[in-house]
Protein backbone atom coordinates (compact mmCIF):
# COMPACT_ATOMS: atom_id res chain seq x y z
CA UNK A 1 0.00 0.00 0.00
CA UNK A 2 2.78 2.30 1.08
CA UNK A 3 4.73 1.26 -2.42
CA UNK A 4 1.58 2.28 -4.58
CA UNK A 5 0.35 5.55 -2.01
CA UNK A 6 4.26 6.89 -3.19
CA UNK A 7 3.83 5.79 -7.10
CA UNK A 8 0.54 7.90 -7.50
CA UNK A 9 1.44 10.99 -5.35
CA UNK A 10 4.86 10.87 -7.72
CA UNK A 11 2.21 10.50 -10.75
CA UNK A 12 0.02 13.24 -9.42
CA UNK A 13 3.37 15.46 -9.13
CA UNK A 14 4.63 14.70 -12.41
CA UNK A 15 1.28 15.36 -13.90
CA UNK A 16 1.25 18.96 -12.47
CA UNK A 17 4.95 19.89 -13.38
CA UNK A 18 3.96 19.25 -17.31
CA UNK A 19 1.04 20.71 -16.72
CA UNK A 20 2.23 23.97 -15.29
CA UNK A 21 4.69 24.01 -18.78
CA UNK A 22 1.83 24.54 -21.02
CA UNK A 23 -0.91 26.38 -18.65
CA UNK A 24 -1.62 30.43 -18.48
CA UNK A 25 -0.81 31.94 -15.41
CA UNK A 26 -0.67 35.70 -13.99
CA UNK A 27 3.34 36.86 -13.71
CA UNK A 28 4.64 36.62 -9.97
CA UNK A 29 6.50 39.05 -8.11
CA UNK A 30 7.43 40.13 -5.15
CA UNK A 31 5.17 41.82 -2.25
CA UNK A 32 7.27 44.86 -1.98
CA UNK A 33 7.09 45.59 -6.19
CA UNK A 34 3.35 46.13 -5.69
CA UNK A 35 2.84 48.18 -2.27
CA UNK A 36 2.80 45.17 -0.27
CA UNK A 37 4.71 44.07 2.54
CA UNK A 38 6.17 40.62 2.61
CA UNK A 39 6.43 40.17 6.20
CA UNK A 40 2.55 41.59 7.14
CA UNK A 41 1.63 39.05 4.52
CA UNK A 42 3.97 35.99 5.57
CA UNK A 43 1.37 36.07 8.55
CA UNK A 44 -1.41 34.59 6.89
CA UNK A 45 1.01 31.28 7.11
CA UNK A 46 0.65 30.26 10.65
CA UNK A 47 -3.04 31.55 10.82
CA UNK A 48 -3.65 28.74 8.16
CA UNK A 49 -1.62 26.35 9.54
CA UNK A 50 -3.02 26.79 12.98
CA UNK A 51 -6.53 25.91 11.41
CA UNK A 52 -5.40 22.69 10.18
CA UNK A 53 -3.58 21.35 13.47
CA UNK A 54 -6.75 22.36 15.19
CA UNK A 55 -8.47 19.88 12.36
CA UNK A 56 -10.81 22.88 11.15
CA UNK A 57 -9.82 21.58 7.44
CA UNK A 58 -7.39 19.11 5.96
CA UNK A 59 -5.61 21.67 3.70
CA UNK A 60 -5.69 24.30 1.72
CA UNK A 61 -4.31 26.50 -1.17
CA UNK A 62 -4.10 30.32 -0.83
CA UNK A 63 -3.23 32.18 -3.89
CA UNK A 64 -2.75 36.43 -3.39
CA UNK A 65 -2.43 38.85 -6.10
CA UNK A 66 -2.17 42.55 -6.48
CA UNK A 67 -2.21 44.54 -9.20
CA UNK A 68 -1.98 41.73 -12.19
CA UNK A 69 0.86 39.82 -10.34
CA UNK A 70 1.14 36.94 -7.55
CA UNK A 71 2.68 37.52 -4.65
CA UNK A 72 1.64 34.39 -2.89
CA UNK A 73 0.90 30.67 -3.98
CA UNK A 74 1.25 28.58 -1.68
CA UNK A 75 -0.17 25.24 -0.79
CA UNK A 76 -1.01 24.01 3.27
CA UNK A 77 -1.47 20.44 4.77
CA UNK A 78 -2.87 17.56 2.54
CA UNK A 79 -5.27 16.89 0.30
CA UNK A 80 -6.48 14.06 1.44
CA UNK A 81 -7.27 11.73 5.03
CA UNK A 82 -9.42 9.63 3.61
CA UNK A 83 -8.61 6.67 2.85
CA UNK A 84 -5.16 7.50 3.38
CA UNK A 85 -3.09 10.60 3.59
CA UNK A 86 -1.69 12.52 0.70
CA UNK A 87 -0.18 16.16 0.51
CA UNK A 88 -1.59 19.18 -1.13
CA UNK A 89 -0.21 21.16 -4.20
CA UNK A 90 -1.04 24.54 -5.43
CA UNK A 91 -2.21 23.19 -8.96
CA UNK A 92 -4.78 20.96 -7.51
CA UNK A 93 -8.52 21.34 -8.83
CA UNK A 94 -10.95 21.74 -6.19
CA UNK A 95 -14.74 21.69 -6.52
CA UNK A 96 -15.63 25.55 -6.38
CA UNK A 97 -19.46 24.62 -5.42
CA UNK A 98 -20.94 27.80 -5.12
CA UNK A 99 -18.53 29.50 -6.87
CA UNK A 100 -19.90 28.07 -9.71
CA UNK A 101 -22.27 30.74 -9.69
CA UNK A 102 -20.90 33.76 -10.65
CA UNK A 103 -18.15 32.09 -12.59
CA UNK A 104 -19.84 30.15 -14.57
CA UNK A 105 -23.78 30.71 -14.26
CA UNK A 106 -23.95 34.48 -13.40
CA UNK A 107 -21.32 35.06 -16.43
CA UNK A 108 -23.03 33.19 -19.13
CA UNK A 109 -26.09 34.77 -18.39
CA UNK A 110 -25.05 38.21 -18.66
CA UNK A 111 -23.42 37.45 -22.29
CA UNK A 112 -26.56 36.54 -23.04
CA UNK A 113 -27.80 39.88 -21.89
CA UNK A 114 -25.17 41.42 -23.89
CA UNK A 115 -26.11 39.81 -27.11
CA UNK A 116 -29.40 40.72 -26.98
CA UNK A 117 -30.80 36.95 -26.83
CA UNK A 118 -32.58 37.70 -22.67
CA UNK A 119 -33.09 40.96 -20.84
CA UNK A 120 -32.93 40.48 -17.07
CA UNK A 121 -36.25 42.01 -17.03
CA UNK A 122 -37.90 38.70 -19.14
CA UNK A 123 -40.10 37.18 -16.63
CA UNK A 124 -39.09 33.85 -15.95
CA UNK A 125 -42.08 32.09 -16.97
CA UNK A 126 -41.14 33.67 -20.77
CA UNK A 127 -38.26 30.73 -20.31
CA UNK A 128 -39.75 28.20 -17.86
CA UNK A 129 -43.58 28.48 -18.44
CA UNK A 130 -44.48 26.05 -15.54
CA UNK A 131 -42.52 29.14 -12.56
CA UNK A 132 -45.47 29.90 -10.53
CA UNK A 133 -46.23 32.96 -8.96
CA UNK A 134 -46.41 33.46 -5.20
CA UNK A 135 -49.65 33.13 -3.78
CA UNK A 136 -50.19 34.96 -0.28
CA UNK A 137 -52.30 33.75 2.80
CA UNK A 138 -55.35 35.14 0.88
CA UNK A 139 -55.13 32.78 -2.74
CA UNK A 140 -53.85 36.04 -4.88
CA UNK A 141 -50.85 35.69 -6.92
CA UNK A 142 -47.96 37.85 -7.12
CA UNK A 143 -46.17 39.56 -9.66
CA UNK A 144 -44.01 37.14 -12.14
CA UNK A 145 -40.76 36.84 -10.48
CA UNK A 146 -37.59 38.09 -13.25
CA UNK A 147 -34.33 36.95 -14.58
CA UNK A 148 -32.63 39.44 -12.45
CA UNK A 149 -34.89 37.81 -9.35
CA UNK A 150 -32.78 34.83 -9.82
CA UNK A 151 -29.83 36.27 -10.21
CA UNK A 152 -29.66 37.92 -7.01
CA UNK A 153 -31.48 35.82 -4.70
CA UNK A 154 -35.00 37.61 -4.52
CA UNK A 155 -37.42 35.26 -6.79
CA UNK A 156 -39.15 33.87 -4.13
CA UNK A 157 -37.48 30.72 -4.54
CA UNK A 158 -36.69 28.51 -1.17
CA UNK A 159 -32.97 27.77 -0.70
CA UNK A 160 -32.97 24.26 -1.65
CA UNK A 161 -34.96 21.63 -2.22
CA UNK A 162 -34.11 17.30 -0.86
CA UNK A 163 -32.83 15.67 -4.00
CA UNK A 164 -33.28 12.46 -2.53
CA UNK A 165 -36.92 12.76 -3.08
CA UNK A 166 -36.67 14.80 -6.04
CA UNK A 167 -34.74 12.21 -7.70
CA UNK A 168 -37.98 9.48 -6.78
CA UNK A 169 -40.05 11.26 -9.08
CA UNK A 170 -37.82 12.40 -11.79
CA UNK A 171 -34.81 9.65 -11.88
CA UNK A 172 -30.97 9.44 -10.98
CA UNK A 173 -29.50 11.16 -13.00
CA UNK A 174 -32.02 13.32 -13.94
CA UNK A 175 -32.31 16.41 -17.09
CA UNK A 176 -32.11 19.53 -16.15
CA UNK A 177 -34.87 20.93 -17.80
CA UNK A 178 -37.04 18.34 -15.30
CA UNK A 179 -35.93 19.45 -12.59
CA UNK A 180 -36.07 22.74 -13.55
CA UNK A 181 -40.15 21.85 -14.26
CA UNK A 182 -40.06 20.15 -10.66
CA UNK A 183 -38.38 23.48 -8.74
CA UNK A 184 -40.67 25.74 -11.08
CA UNK A 185 -43.60 24.82 -9.34
CA UNK A 186 -42.09 24.75 -5.38
CA UNK A 187 -43.85 26.98 -2.93
CA UNK A 188 -42.25 30.59 -2.87
CA UNK A 189 -41.30 31.99 0.19
CA UNK A 190 -42.79 35.57 -0.63
CA UNK A 191 -43.41 37.85 -3.40
CA UNK A 192 -40.49 38.57 -5.97
CA UNK A 193 -38.13 41.65 -4.87
CA UNK A 194 -39.26 41.37 -1.52
CA UNK A 195 -36.82 39.47 0.38
CA UNK A 196 -33.11 37.86 -0.13
CA UNK A 197 -33.21 33.99 0.35
CA UNK A 198 -30.14 33.09 -1.08
CA UNK A 199 -31.12 29.99 -3.13
CA UNK A 200 -29.18 27.17 -5.52
CA UNK A 201 -32.60 26.80 -7.05
CA UNK A 202 -32.60 30.32 -8.84
CA UNK A 203 -28.99 29.49 -10.96
CA UNK A 204 -30.35 25.98 -11.51
CA UNK A 205 -32.96 27.37 -13.41
CA UNK A 206 -30.99 29.76 -14.78
CA UNK A 207 -28.37 27.25 -16.74
CA UNK A 208 -31.84 25.55 -18.42
CA UNK A 209 -32.43 29.40 -19.98
CA UNK A 210 -28.81 29.07 -20.66
CA UNK A 211 -29.20 26.06 -22.53
CA UNK A 212 -33.23 27.20 -23.69
CA UNK A 213 -32.01 30.28 -25.54
CA UNK A 214 -28.15 29.43 -26.59
CA UNK A 215 -28.40 25.97 -27.55
CA UNK A 216 -25.46 24.63 -25.49
CA UNK A 217 -25.93 23.01 -21.81
CA UNK A 218 -24.12 25.56 -19.39
CA UNK A 219 -20.88 23.60 -19.34
CA UNK A 220 -20.12 24.08 -22.95
CA UNK A 221 -21.39 27.52 -23.37
CA UNK A 222 -19.03 28.71 -20.56
CA UNK A 223 -16.19 26.76 -21.52
CA UNK A 224 -16.31 28.23 -25.47
CA UNK A 225 -17.47 31.76 -24.23
CA UNK A 226 -15.31 31.77 -20.85
CA UNK A 227 -12.48 29.49 -19.84
CA UNK A 228 -11.27 28.53 -22.97
CA UNK A 229 -10.39 32.26 -24.09
CA UNK A 230 -9.40 33.18 -21.40
CA UNK A 231 -7.06 30.40 -21.23
CA UNK A 232 -8.59 28.40 -18.04
CA UNK A 233 -7.71 25.29 -19.18
CA UNK A 234 -8.14 23.34 -16.25
CA UNK A 235 -11.67 25.07 -15.27
CA UNK A 236 -14.57 22.25 -16.30
CA UNK A 237 -17.44 20.25 -15.19
CA UNK A 238 -16.82 16.36 -14.16
CA UNK A 239 -13.08 16.14 -14.38
CA UNK A 240 -12.82 12.71 -12.67
CA UNK A 241 -12.12 11.10 -15.95
CA UNK A 242 -9.60 13.51 -17.38
CA UNK A 243 -7.43 14.23 -13.96
CA UNK A 244 -8.20 11.77 -11.49
CA UNK A 245 -4.99 12.62 -9.92
CA UNK A 246 -5.35 16.20 -9.52
CA UNK A 247 -8.62 16.51 -7.69
CA UNK A 248 -8.94 17.50 -4.18
CA UNK A 249 -11.15 14.97 -2.62
CA UNK A 250 -14.44 16.07 -0.77
CA UNK A 251 -16.93 14.54 1.60
CA UNK A 252 -16.75 10.64 2.21
CA UNK A 253 -20.29 9.34 0.39
CA UNK A 254 -20.95 5.22 0.74
CA UNK A 255 -17.96 4.64 2.06
CA UNK A 256 -15.68 6.73 -0.57
CA UNK A 257 -14.65 10.33 -0.72
CA UNK A 258 -16.01 12.20 -3.79
CA UNK A 259 -12.98 12.40 -6.07
CA UNK A 260 -13.80 14.98 -9.25
CA UNK A 261 -16.81 14.50 -8.11
CA UNK A 262 -19.48 17.06 -7.65
CA UNK A 263 -20.40 17.55 -3.77
CA UNK A 264 -23.68 18.88 -4.52
CA UNK A 265 -26.45 16.59 -4.35
CA UNK A 266 -28.57 18.23 -6.57
CA UNK A 267 -25.93 18.68 -8.89
CA UNK A 268 -24.91 15.09 -8.40
CA UNK A 269 -28.92 14.51 -9.27
CA UNK A 270 -28.28 16.50 -13.00
CA UNK A 271 -25.23 14.63 -13.71
CA UNK A 272 -22.55 16.53 -12.63
CA UNK A 273 -23.40 19.56 -14.26
CA UNK A 274 -25.64 22.96 -12.96
CA UNK A 275 -26.20 25.69 -12.38
CA UNK A 276 -25.28 25.99 -9.08
CA UNK A 277 -22.28 24.07 -8.32
CA UNK A 278 -20.48 21.51 -10.02
CA UNK A 279 -17.51 23.63 -11.52
CA UNK A 280 -13.86 22.71 -10.63
CA UNK A 281 -10.64 24.55 -10.74
CA UNK A 282 -7.32 25.33 -9.64
CA UNK A 283 -5.94 28.56 -7.68
CA UNK A 284 -4.39 30.04 -10.51
CA UNK A 285 -7.40 29.48 -13.28
CA UNK A 286 -9.49 31.73 -10.67
CA UNK A 287 -6.69 34.53 -10.60
CA UNK A 288 -7.31 34.70 -14.73
CA UNK A 289 -10.52 34.81 -14.53
CA UNK A 290 -10.78 37.50 -11.34
CA UNK A 291 -7.73 39.55 -13.05
CA UNK A 292 -10.69 39.84 -16.34
CA UNK A 293 -13.13 40.82 -13.89
CA UNK A 294 -10.50 43.62 -12.83
CA UNK A 295 -9.98 44.43 -15.91
CA UNK A 296 -13.40 45.72 -16.73
CA UNK A 297 -14.13 42.34 -18.54
CA UNK A 298 -10.97 41.92 -20.44
CA UNK A 299 -7.36 40.03 -19.88
CA UNK A 300 -4.40 39.96 -21.40
CA UNK A 301 -6.60 40.95 -25.35
CA UNK A 302 -9.31 38.75 -24.52
CA UNK A 303 -12.62 40.60 -23.45
CA UNK A 304 -15.13 38.33 -22.05
CA UNK A 305 -17.88 41.10 -20.74
CA UNK A 306 -18.10 44.67 -21.46
CA UNK A 307 -17.40 47.61 -19.14
CA UNK A 308 -20.52 48.24 -18.10
CA UNK A 309 -21.66 44.53 -17.80
CA UNK A 310 -18.87 43.96 -15.08
CA UNK A 311 -20.12 46.84 -13.20
CA UNK A 312 -23.42 45.60 -12.77
CA UNK A 313 -22.45 42.69 -12.11
CA UNK A 314 -19.94 43.85 -9.59
CA UNK A 315 -22.30 46.83 -7.48
CA UNK A 316 -25.07 46.36 -5.46
CA UNK A 317 -28.37 46.13 -7.97
CA UNK A 318 -30.85 49.07 -7.33
CA UNK A 319 -33.86 47.27 -7.68
CA UNK A 320 -32.73 44.94 -4.19
CA UNK A 321 -30.55 46.87 -2.54
CA UNK A 322 -31.24 45.38 0.70
CA UNK A 323 -29.99 41.68 -1.01
CA UNK A 324 -26.50 43.01 -0.93
CA UNK A 325 -25.85 41.15 -3.99
CA UNK A 326 -24.59 42.28 -7.36
CA UNK A 327 -25.93 40.17 -10.58
CA UNK A 328 -24.21 37.12 -9.33
CA UNK A 329 -21.53 38.47 -6.62
CA UNK A 330 -21.75 39.13 -3.09
CA UNK A 331 -21.02 42.36 -2.24
CA UNK A 332 -22.63 42.89 1.49
CA UNK A 333 -24.74 40.15 2.24
CA UNK A 334 -24.82 37.84 5.63
CA UNK A 335 -22.73 35.14 3.35
CA UNK A 336 -20.09 38.11 2.67
CA UNK A 337 -17.55 37.05 5.49
CA UNK A 338 -15.00 35.46 3.35
CA UNK A 339 -14.33 39.29 2.09
CA UNK A 340 -13.05 39.87 5.67
CA UNK A 341 -13.37 43.41 7.96
CA UNK A 342 -11.01 45.49 5.85
CA UNK A 343 -11.53 45.71 1.90
CA UNK A 344 -13.02 48.72 0.84
CA UNK A 345 -17.40 48.39 -0.11
CA UNK A 346 -16.63 48.06 -3.62
CA UNK A 347 -14.94 44.80 -2.97
CA UNK A 348 -17.27 41.20 -3.99
CA UNK A 349 -16.17 37.90 -4.17
CA UNK A 350 -18.56 34.55 -3.60
CA UNK A 351 -17.30 31.29 -1.45
CA UNK A 352 -18.80 27.72 -2.06
CA UNK A 353 -19.93 25.08 0.68
CA UNK A 354 -16.78 22.69 0.13
CA UNK A 355 -14.46 25.58 1.37
CA UNK A 356 -13.21 27.36 -1.53
CA UNK A 357 -13.78 30.90 -1.65
CA UNK A 358 -12.70 33.72 -3.82
CA UNK A 359 -12.83 37.67 -3.52
CA UNK A 360 -11.57 40.82 -5.72
CA UNK A 361 -11.01 44.38 -4.56
CA UNK A 362 -10.75 46.60 -7.32
CA UNK A 363 -10.11 49.82 -5.10
CA UNK A 364 -6.42 48.41 -4.58
CA UNK A 365 -6.45 45.45 -7.28
CA UNK A 366 -6.25 42.85 -4.83
CA UNK A 367 -7.54 39.44 -5.96
CA UNK A 368 -7.63 36.25 -2.66
CA UNK A 369 -8.31 32.86 -3.93
CA UNK A 370 -8.50 30.36 -0.64
CA UNK A 371 -9.53 26.94 -1.39
CA UNK A 372 -9.91 24.20 0.25
CA UNK A 373 -11.67 20.86 0.98
CA UNK A 374 -13.05 21.32 4.66
CA UNK A 375 -16.19 18.67 4.01
CA UNK A 376 -13.29 16.56 4.17
CA UNK A 377 -13.85 13.81 5.38
CA UNK A 378 -17.41 14.23 6.94
CA UNK A 379 -18.54 17.57 6.65
CA UNK A 380 -17.91 18.48 10.15
CA UNK A 381 -14.59 21.23 9.21
CA UNK A 382 -15.16 24.73 9.91
CA UNK A 383 -13.86 27.24 7.34
CA UNK A 384 -15.94 30.37 7.92
CA UNK A 385 -13.99 32.25 10.16
CA UNK A 386 -10.69 31.06 9.07
CA UNK A 387 -11.95 32.80 5.25
CA UNK A 388 -12.03 36.06 7.01
CA UNK A 389 -8.58 36.03 9.02
CA UNK A 390 -7.14 35.34 5.74
CA UNK A 391 -8.45 38.01 4.00
CA UNK A 392 -7.86 40.35 7.09
CA UNK A 393 -4.15 39.60 7.00
CA UNK A 394 -3.92 39.95 3.31
CA UNK A 395 -5.19 43.54 3.76
CA UNK A 396 -3.22 44.42 6.19
CA UNK A 397 -0.24 43.44 4.22
CA UNK A 398 -0.87 46.49 1.88
CA UNK A 399 0.78 49.32 2.51
CA UNK A 400 0.61 51.14 -0.44
CA UNK A 401 -1.73 52.06 -2.81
Amino acid sequence: MKKRTILLIGLAAALIGAWGCGKKTLPSAAADAVGMSAERLSRVHEVIKEAIARKELPGAVLLVARKGKVVLREAYGESQWVPEHKPMAAGMIFDLASVTKPVATATSILLLAERGRISLWDRVKMHVPEFAPYVDDWGQSGDDARIWNLLTHTSGLPPYTDAAEAGKKLGSPCATEALVKYIAVLKKTNAPGAEFHYSCLGYITMAHIVKKVSGLSIDAFAEQNIFKPLKMNHTLYKPAPKYPGLCVPTQVVDGKPLIGVVHDPLARLQGGVSGNAGLFSTADDLALFSQMILGKGEWDGVRILAPLTVERMTSIYPRAPYAGRGLGWDLSSVYASNGGDLFGPRSFGHSGYTGTSLWIDPETETVVVFLTNSVHPEDKGEIVPLRSRVANVVAGSIIKK
